[in-house]
């Protein structure tokens, strides 16, 4: 998966947990943004990265 823009399913995937933890854990944090593409939600696969790196240390 080489995508720089992920849906929502996609970045679970790509972090290995389900939609539903990734909407808990992901989307609640204030510190996570994400951008709107026309009317779909779409995350960043580096900040995806730098939010995990600097919540695991």
């Amino acid at each position: 998966m080489n995508n720089l823009l992920l849906t929502r399913e996609q970045a679970a995937t790509f972090l290995g947990i389900d939609p539903k933890s990734f909407d808990k854990y992901i989307r609640s944090n204030p510190d996570f943004k994400s951008f709107m593409l026309g009317k779909q939600e779409r995350f960043v696969k580096t900040q995806l990265i730098k939010f995990i790196e600097a919540h695991c240390f």
